[in-house]
């Protein structure tokens, strides 16, 4: 499901912004039509007229929330964006709160804490994050069709930079909460790259197939892993 947000930019392409729950009930509307049709027809298939004959409303209705093909494109993108790194954030979350149960379990071992220490579900970060967001693309069909489509709108390319670096910054944090570095710039640009790379290697992994190109995944993962185990080993102890 579409949810309405913000303009991908941090600020909105919407002509009306709802604050009404209707309102924003009827945005969501409008824009699971438009994804629909992004879905089935392509992102060249997404004008004012076609959306609003799907959504079943006056096309003066639509031009209440999306003016025109570049907010309705810009509006969705803000919604995939927002959902990618909503899971960016829960992954973040979980690995502050086991790498949290680690050090507890340490503290209650004594001499042997480093016994074992690494073999949860964390063992392989990069397998883990790689995994959770092929699952991610799997499942939002809008956003291949939308990424995969000859249509994005310059303001679009602008937010989705920004977009990478926030999920840059996400794989910043999922290290920091791990104990395996230090917060500095090198790591900041360090976490950009990866990330610059990892999008590159998954888009072309779906461009191949719907499912995701498994044999690209497994290549993306050896070269994430590689990369970032040459990151950590920079903060490692003298």
């Amino acid at each position: 499901m579409v949810h309405a947000s913000t303009g991908p930019d941090g600020g909105t392409p919407l002509r009306r912004t709802p604050r009404q729950a209707r309102s924003r009930a009827r945005l969501a509307l409008l824009l699971e039509a438009a994804e629909r049709i992004l879905v089935g027809e392509g992102v060249e298939a997404l004008t004012t007229t076609r959306v609003a004959a799907e959504a079943k409303v006056s096309v003066g209705s639509l031009y209440q929330y999306l003016p025109d093909r570049d907010a309705i494109i810009e509006s969705l993108a803000s919604g995939y964006f927002a959902r990618l790194e909503g899971v960016m954030d829960d992954l973040v979350r979980t690995a502050a709160r086991e790498q949290g149960r680690e050090r507890e379990q340490e503290q209650g071992q004594g001499e042997g804490a480093g016994q074992g220490q690494g073999q949860g579900r964390w063992d392989d970060p990069v397998g883990l994050l790689v995994d959770t967001f092929a699952r991610v693309y799997r499942t939002e069909h809008g956003f291949r069709a939308l990424w995969f489509g000859s249509g994005l709108t310059e303001r679009t390319r602008a937010a989705d930079r920004e977009h990478k670096r926030r999920m840059a910054d996400g794989v910043r944090r999922v290290l920091l909460a791990l104990g395996v570095a230090r917060d500095d710039a090198a790591l900041a640009r360090a976490c950009h790259a990866a990330i610059l790379a990892a999008d590159a290697l998954a888009q072309e992994a779906f461009r191949r197939t719907p499912e995701g190109d498994a044999d690209l995944l497994d290549e993306a993962k050896a070269m994430l892993r590689s990369y970032l185990t040459q990151v950590v080993a920079r903060y490692a102890p003298g």
